[in-house]
């Protein structure tokens, strides 16, 4: 039996607003609906995700979705919940931006031919690129008058009196270019619903309006609430900036630490939301986490969830055993098989120091490597160096010196890399050249 889609969204927290009669379009017939999505990166960060899981579960449900990529309207920019316009974009960089988002997306919907309710990528740059002006203005701007417009409050708040900016008539228009979207995708592909953040709420409604009074149709709008830390911090941000679902840009070390670093007070929002697991599995983990906070299960539950299905299995392993590195006891072999992108994540704000591979092979022992050689960022002098290596409190690539007179040769990691914990949290990474 297929799920029922307002009824998963209601006990996951995942509805905000919803226009009456939806829940009666969804038990009528397979429906269609769809999340746009501004192509201004070349890769999706986690806060997208919330649209993604939507158009999952409505398709889980039985239903078609589709995700829109906004080439047109990523080159204007959408003032809903921002406060200033933002850089606008050109053909090719948008073209480049859309096949890497496809990529990710599917990751999490089937675009299978063979199945019914296949999801569907469009992307309205093709249906607005022939647009003229006038002819937007004549065929699409009479139907929606100016007072509509000044009413949303994406245009109140740029044009009160605590925004400096003001706002540009490229922006204003912004919400008819989004509601055509909908007009055309009602007319061309059935599509009877619109999903989005509550902020989109403006915008979905014009174009269940131009639906309206256009083609005497009926169309919906769901909105799900913007996601808020307990904190009150931005969700998905960090001191580096957003978590991206590309490697490139978000190692999947971070991305896995991210999700694992997460607060005890926001995780049952953020496992029913970015989670597939059912409601009892939830509310057992939930159950099982209660009872032992300092275990993380719902963080480690989600953290793998989402690693594996963003990244791979392989990536999830990785980042396990990255993070034993640097938590755990982990070994030597394990330190070796982890890939240099990986290690300089977990890495990432160590002291670094660079030596010559030559003035390494001329060392004499390891405590000069330690003191000397290191130019004293690990120990000042060969007297400290040689004490904490008495009392057993350093380590090389994660095996304990034992003699302060040994040699140095160590293996270098990745063919260039030595790793040196000195106490129990200092760790030192030497590059060596």
């Amino acid at each position: 039996m297929q799920k029922n889609f307002i009824e998963e969204l209601q006990w996951r927290g995942m509805i905000h607003d919803m226009m009456p009669g939806v829940e009666k379009q969804l038990a009528k017939e397979m429906s269609s609906a769809y999340v746009g999505i501004d192509p201004t990166a070349d890769s999706l960060h986690i806060g997208h995700l919330v649209g993604i899981m939507m158009l999952k579960h409505f398709q889980d449900a039985g239903h078609k979705p589709f995700v829109l990529l906004g080439g047109a309207t990523g080159m204007i920019g959408d003032p809903s919940g921002k406060s200033k316009e933002r850089n606008l974009l050109d053909e090719a960089t948008l073209r480049h931006n859309e096949a890497a988002i496809k990529a990710q997306v599917q990751n999490f919907l089937v675009f299978d031919d063979e199945a019914d309710n296949k999801a569907e990528l469009v992307n309205n740059y093709d249906w607005m690129k022939d647009f003229s002006f006038l002819g937007f203005i004549r065929d699409v701007g009479k139907h929606i008058t100016v007072n509509y417009m000044m009413a949303k409050d994406s245009v109140k708040k740029r044009l009160s009196s605590e925004s400096s900016e003001g706002m540009s008539f490229t922006e204003f228009t912004y919400q008819l270019v989004q509601g055509y979207d909908f007009l055309h995708l009602y007319r061309e592909k059935n599509c009877k619903l619109q999903m989005g953040g509550s902020d989109q709420w403006g915008n979905i409604t014009t174009g269940t309006e131009m639906i309206r009074k256009m083609e005497q149709g009926e169309a919906f709008a769901v909105t799900c609430p913007l996601i808020k830390k307990a904190d009150g911090s931005k969700f998905g941000k960090t001191e580096s900036g957003n978590i991206w679902l590309d490697p490139k840009k978000t190692s999947p070390y971070k991305f896995y630490q991210f999700w694992l670093n997460a607060s005890d007070e926001d995780m049952s929002n953020f496992i029913r939301i970015f989670s597939t697991k059912g409601k009892e599995e939830i509310e057992a983990l939930e159950k099982e986490h209660n009872e032992a906070p300092h275990l993380r299960v719902l963080q480690k539950a989600l953290a793998e969830e989402l690693t594996v299905r963003v990244h791979s299995q392989e990536a999830l392993d990785m980042a396990l055993k990255a993070s034993s590195i640097l938590f755990g006891k982990s070994t030597t072999e394990e330190l070796k098989s982890i890939d240099e992108e990986t290690l300089l994540s977990v890495f990432e704000g160590v002291p670094q120091i660079t030596i010559n591979k030559s003035d390494l092979d001329n060392t004499e022992n390891v405590t000069d490597f330690l003191s000397e050689l290191t130019q004293g960022t690990i120990f000042p002098s060969k007297g400290e160096a040689r004490k904490m290596i008495k009392g057993g409190g350093v380590s090389v690539n994660k095996e304990k010196v034992q003699d302060a007179n040994a040699g140095v040769d160590f293996t270098l990691l990745q063919g260039k890399y030595i790793l040196v914990q000195r106490g129990k949290k200092n760790y030192y990474l030497v590059i060596v050249n």
